[in-house]
């Protein structure tokens, strides 16, 4: 079984923290932006994690939009898998956290690690809208985070 990320990015942060977690995976997992995400592979992944920011307090237009395309296909399939989340967040992150929980637990996924969130206190326009660099601290315990899930979807641990 593999790991499989999900990730949406507007202003580039999600992306990095969603390759940081990659470079952290095994040989055989995958990173998919949420636009070309296909049922077959949430069906065909042993576990996931999700890397979106928050907009107006909820996950993305393209993150939402990914789970209403896949997600009776997956109803009643997936159950049980392990799942994890990366947000970024201008303020607080906690709405899109939210969201996507509601959704695992009607997938009735298993969160295995503690989100994580990402505050980058933008609070302007010009602020939210500027290409994000994420700190280096971040992007290594994104690494870790996708480490620690690839690993443990592949030995079954979860």
């Amino acid at each position: 079984m593999s790991l499989l990320i999900i990730w949406h990015s507007r202003t580039g942060a999600s992306e990095q923290m969603a390759q940081a977690a990659m470079q952290g995976c095994r040989a055989g997992d995958q990173c998919v932006a949420a636009d070309a995400v296909t049922s077959e592979q949430i069906l065909e992944a042993g576990g996931y994690l999700f890397v979106c920011p928050e907009n107006l307090g909820s996950m993305t237009g393209a993150m939402k939009e990914m789970f209403d395309r896949t997600y009776y296909d997956a109803l009643g399939r997936i159950e049980g898998r392990p799942y994890s989340t990366i947000i970024a967040a201008g303020s607080d992150g906690e709405g899109a956290l939210r969201q996507i929980d509601r959704i695992a637990t009607g997938w009735r996924l298993r969160r295995v690690a503690e989100a994580k969130i990402v505050n980058f206190h933008a609070q302007t326009a010009e602020q939210i809208w500027a290409l994000k660099t994420v700190d280096r601290e971040v992007l290594s315990d994104c690494r870790a985070i996708g480490a620690g899930l690839s690993e443990g979807v592949a030995l079954g641990v979860f």
